[in-house]
């Protein structure tokens, strides 16, 4: 019975997004700004007698612990490898933008109970004073959303920091647009209806990302890649009978890794086959560390499931 196994590892990484690598300053700024924020918006709460501002002084809160929490993740996953943690600490991403789903989910359920509280019992709101430190929140909370925008698709851990200020754009421009509704109408319940809408838009932008973070967390198939054409074209190399045992999982929230074991009757085909193969790999799933183990017939198949 003959035995191969190969390590096929690219380490250029092709056209791979590697977000925490730049994100340092834009993390910064947003918690300095955000900081700032929720203490004024916490005083003139209290001035205007304005649930809706001390709501989102405290969701801005969890926004900045969110934002501490994607940066530690994104500085941890750049310490180099050692003999314990031998992918390094990359992984931690995965756990941040678990965590940081979590918490958009307790700022969303938060958001939801003080709307119902205020459409159940009316209070009387300024307007003006709300719609003035609402409008200030959605340019602090674009601005930084905007620093994260280009992260957002390849790297789930700067899409958590992402979401964190977009919704916050979202729930100010909410309260925005109910300031200028009550000082028009009168109408109180414009305030948590808003409340409502908007913490309904978030749910659905979370909802995502919680799952996405799950799978990663349980090593599942990242959602970017389809395990069938991957298995389909290992099963096509030249002298390739059968694929079994192939694990795609991520490694963090930008890096995945396969293994797989071919059986190839003709015998071990060599390093330069390996090495093409994690380099198509690589180009064509976005995979960036492969292993493969080469095998000759039936009866290693039988002694790797054993």
């Amino acid at each position: 019975m003959s035995h191969s196994h190969l390590h096929g590892h690219s380490h250029g990484h092709g056209g791979h997004h590697h977000g925490p690598r730049d994100f340092g300053r834009a993390f910064a700024i947003g918690i300095f700004l955000n900081l700032g924020f929720v203490v004024v918006e916490a005083i003139y709460g209290f001035l205007a007698n304005s649930m809706a501002l001390l709501a989102d002084a405290g969701h801005n809160l969890s926004d900045v612990l969110g934002l501490a929490i994607a940066w530690g993740a994104a500085t941890l996953a750049k310490r180099p490898p050692s003999r314990r943690f031998s992918y390094g600490l990359r992984g931690v991403t995965i756990l941040a933008a678990l965590a940081n789903a979590l918490i958009l989910l307790g700022a969303v359920a938060f958001i939801v109970y003080h709307a119902v509280v205020r459409l159940i019992i009316p209070d009387l709101v300024e307007g003006d004073t709300v719609a003035i430190v609402a409008a200030i929140g959605i340019l602090i909370n674009g601005a930084t959303a905007m620093m994260f925008a280009r992260g957002r698709h390849g790297d789930l851990n700067i899409r958590g920091a992402y979401l964190h200020m977009l919704a916050d754009a979202l729930v100010s421009a909410g309260v925005v647009l109910a300031g200028f509704g009550i000082m028009m109408t009168g109408w109180l319940w414009l305030d948590p209806v808003a409340s409502l809408i908007v913490a309904a838009l978030i749910f659905i932008g979370t909802a995502d990302m919680l799952r996405e973070s799950g799978t990663m967390a349980l090593a599942g198939v990242p959602s970017s890649i389809d395990p069938d054409a991957v298995e389909a074209h290992l099963g096509g190399l030249p002298g390739v009978a059968r694929v079994h045992d192939l694990h795609i999982w991520s490694m963090s929230t930008t890096e995945f890794a396969l293994t797989a074991h071919l059986v190839m009757p003709a015998g071990f085909p060599g390093d330069r086959f390996l090495a093409g193969c994690a380099h198509d790999i690589e180009h064509r799933f976005g995979i960036t560390h492969s292993t493969l183990q080469i095998e000759t017939g039936d009866d290693c198949r039988l002694e790797g499931r054993r």
